[in-house]
């Protein structure tokens, strides 16, 4: 990528979303379709769980994409780092994964809820190998030390010390 263009407006967030919705899909149809894995009793909490997991996905997706005007500033080549990117790198990735989470919590198939693992596996992977990159090549030291203070995939606090 040269200095002069801007970064993709996209990078790989449609694939990973794709990937990641279709197999939560899979995992919700194969979990209805095969009672090995259910456990009635867990049925309400899990609901439970995969509801708040649903609407805090759709909340993170709301504060990164519309909050922080994602596109206005990727347009402008501007790193950001503010609001909900203080807490997680990439939050619209992270708000699929808890979403799509979520919805296996509510299929209610113990077997299919190791896919979290799955998706942040591949939400690594391909952070890694694209934006990651593109970001370093375009932000040098300032997406370095961004990169060391805040988590890629679950939001949380920045590390002590390391605020800016």
């Amino acid at each position: 990528m040269k200095n002069s263009d801007h970064l993709p407006l996209y990078g790989v967030g449609p694939l990973y979303g794709g990937i990641v919705i279709a197999l939560t899909a899979a995992g919700c149809v194969a979990g209805s379709l095969v009672p090995f894995g259910k456990v009635p009793q867990a049925k309400t909490p899990l609901f439970i769980i995969g509801a708040l997991l649903i609407v805090y996905g759709v909340s993170l997706w709301i504060r990164a994409v519309l909050v922080a005007k994602l596109d206005d500033n990727i347009k402008e080549n501007r790193l950001v780092t503010g609001g909900v990117y203080s807490h997680v790198r990439n939050p619209i990735y992270s708000a699929i994964m808890f979403a799509c989470t979520g919805a296996l919590c509510i299929a209610n198939n113990l077997l299919f809820l190791p896919l979290f693992f799955v998706f942040w596996a591949l939400m690594t992977v391909m952070m890694k190998n694209t934006e990651e990159k593109w970001l370093t090549e375009r932000f040098g030291k300032e997406y370095i030390n961004y990169c060391k203070r805040v988590n890629r995939a679950i939001p949380w606090f920045a590390k002590k010390g390391d605020k800016k």
